[in-house]
């Protein structure tokens, strides 16, 4: 699977970006929640060796779970995921996290994409899991790189995203209880290399155009709308644009405008 690869590549690219900081620096706090940078390797670590399990040994992914379950009831999933690891932090847990990341890369790249795997929500194909581990990797390293006052030189391999935003157009309604408000607005983006992406057909829905990179952070949640230079046309494209989600679990609402951003200069 060619997501496996790339799923591969963003970590490493995201582990270059943490080589060259101290110890220290780990513990800055980015713009995401509050959580440090350590939160969120340790984030990343933990459900890298999660998606492993599930497609590794079904019967220790749903041990996991259950131990996830009763570790975050009264808690918050940071404080979880930190005693999971033992408190693994800085650069062993950079090292940690990156090494698994190659394992699990391996591994379903060897997988059949359609093998359903067990998740902590419904089951998901080895396709769609792998898909989404590379999601979460690029939104929550987007947060690193907006603490360390770094632009992101994204690749086309965020096409991944872009058609897994496109793809949940439905889920963000029905995760709200909601009926979507008309047909699916037409989406046309400029991917990092300058091919055009388009998605659905003209519509009264409206339309999305702009940077691929902007929406795939309006579609992680990295960004609230109003801070892109997106230009979105039509009220049902305004609406998907303003609560669009496109990763699993409870709805969630996007950033405030201006509160997640570059750092000027970074820790």
């Amino acid at each position: 699977m060619q997501q496996a690869t790339d799923f591969l590549a963003e970590s490493e690219a995201l582990c270059a970006l943490l080589t060259p900081l101290s110890e220290a620096d780990f513990d800055a706090q980015t713009l995401f929640k509050g959580w440090t940078i350590n939160n969120i390797i340790r984030h990343l670590h933990v459900w890298n060796m999660a998606v492993d399990l599930s497609l590794r040994d079904e019967a220790a992914f749903v041990a996991f779970v259950a131990e996830m379950m009763a570790g975050v009831r009264g808690g918050k999933l940071p404080e979880f995921e930190a005693s999971y690891l033992d408190g693994l932090s800085g650069h062993a847990l950079r090292n940690a996290w990156i090494e698994r990341a190659k394992d699990t890369a391996t591994a379903f790249a060897a997988t059949d994409p359609k093998l359903r795997l067990k998740w902590v929500g419904p089951d998901m194909s080895a396709l769609s899991s792998i898909t989404a581990r590379l999601m979460e990797t690029w939104a929550h390293g987007q947060a690193v790189y907006d603490a360390l006052g770094v632009e992101r030189q994204d690749t086309d391999r965020i096409g991944n995203i872009v058609r897994l935003g496109v793809n949940t157009w439905g889920f963000t309604w029905k995760n709200r209880r909601l009926d979507p408000p008309g047909e699916m607005p037409r989406v046309r983006l400029f991917a990092p290399s300058g091919a055009v992406w388009e998605f659905g057909e003209p519509s009264e829905s409206g339309m999305i155009s702009g940077s691929a990179t902007e929406f795939c952070q309006v579609v992680t949640q990295c960004r609230n709308i109003a801070d892109t230079a997106l230009e979105v046309t039509g009220e049902v494209a305004h609406q998907w644009m303003d609560i669009a989600q496109c990763f699993a679990g409870p709805p969630q609402d996007p950033p405030a405008k201006g509160s997640r951003h570059r750092a000027d200069r970074g820790v």
